[in-house]
């Protein structure tokens, strides 16, 4: 027998994952070694800054800023994580922040500058609601994926170590956070923070009716030696990927997975709201659009270069899967 592939793969744990995890679903001609316990932070800085996986599900963000420096991964138009982010706008109560106009010229803190969160939310403030992203002064708490040097007119600032921007934007040192997360004073009901949008679900919605955005945030990132060596890896890898999902999502649809009373009530909104498969893989119209914008904030923003067509970002994956084809 011909001895298959091994490859590792880093992701996170996630329900359309779950029949590749089990085994349900196996790429053609690869064995892979599939690790879950690594949050998005610590994986995205093992795959981008030391190479550490073969595979992994990286932030959309820093891959195009890597692609655009020529460092030597690609991706596959695979998107295991998607997130609106109205509601990931945190506010010091004190400050009068009520509209997002008056966030200009404020003390906004992220926990990364280039996190692909971070990014769509500056793009959207500055698209939708007026807000340029050189009159906010940023704070950010940790380094970069990749080396990173602010471009002229942004005002940026590594804080201290000890530092933590959900702590300073509680004491009312930050006026605003912007985080990929739910941070831990609205966890805790802390009333010195809120939300610059109390009804952030409304605000999305409406933003995904007039731009029809269901913002990327990962894609699925491939060490480039790894294509260059093996180039049938490519059309492997997605078709599982994209079986793994459709599977996950005819199994979501029994409301008895879930603990949730009205989970069957909210699966059926999101399907008369947002279609049958939000979360496709591939480069439809709908997800060109996405990440087209995306790669057009990334240039507005004075992150890449140039504005990278979606061909050099993503492999072509429509070849079809290449049985008996592999060899180590």
């Amino acid at each position: 027998m011909t001895k298959k592939l091994e490859l590792t793969l880093a992701c996170g744990d996630y329900e359309i994952i779950r029949p590749l995890k089990e085994g349900v679903v196996r790429p053609d001609g690869i064995e892979l070694n599939i690790l879950t316990g690594a949050d998005s932070a610590t994986r995205h800085w093992r795959f981008l800054r030391n190479g550490e996986y073969d595979v992994a599900e990286c932030s959309a963000s820093s891959y195009i800023a890597a692609r655009d420096r020529d460092m030597p991964f690609r991706a596959l138009p695979v998107f295991p994580h998607r997130r609106f982010r109205h509601g990931f706008i945190f506010t010091n109560t004190s400050k009068g922040i009520t509209k997002p106009t008056d966030l200009i010229g404020k003390k906004v803190g992220v926990k990364f500058y280039l996190v692909t969160a971070t990014l769509w939310l500056r793009g959207i403030l500055e698209h939708e609601y007026g807000v340029p992203h050189q009159s906010i002064e940023w704070f950010a708490e940790l380094d970069e994926d990749i080396s990173f040097t602010p471009p002229p007119g942004v005002k940026l600032t590594r804080l201290p170590d000890d530092k933590s921007v959900e702590a300073m934007l509680a004491e009312g040192e930050l006026d605003a956070v912007l985080h990929p997360d739910i941070i831990d004073p609205i966890v805790q009901r802390d009333p010195r923070v809120g939300r610059l949008f109390p009804d952030y679900k409304a605000e999305e919605q409406v933003y995904f009716e007039r731009t029809g955005i269901f913002p990327i945030m990962h894609v699925l990132g491939l060490k480039q030696e790894l294509v260059e060596k093996y180039p049938w890896v490519v059309p492997n890898l997605y078709q599982a990927f994209d079986e793994a999902k459709n599977i996950a999502m005819k199994r979501m649809r029994n409301p008895r997975l879930v603990p949730l009373a009205w989970y069957q009530e909210a699966w059926d909104e999101q399907e008369r709201l947002l279609g049958p498969d939000p979360w496709e893989y591939g480069l439809s119209d709908a997800n060109r659009r996405n990440f087209e914008t995306l790669v057009g904030y990334s240039y507005e923003q004075g992150l890449i270069g140039r504005r990278i067509p979606l061909d050099e970002l993503f492999l072509p994956v429509s070849q079809g899967r290449k049985r008996g084809k592999f060899r180590t």
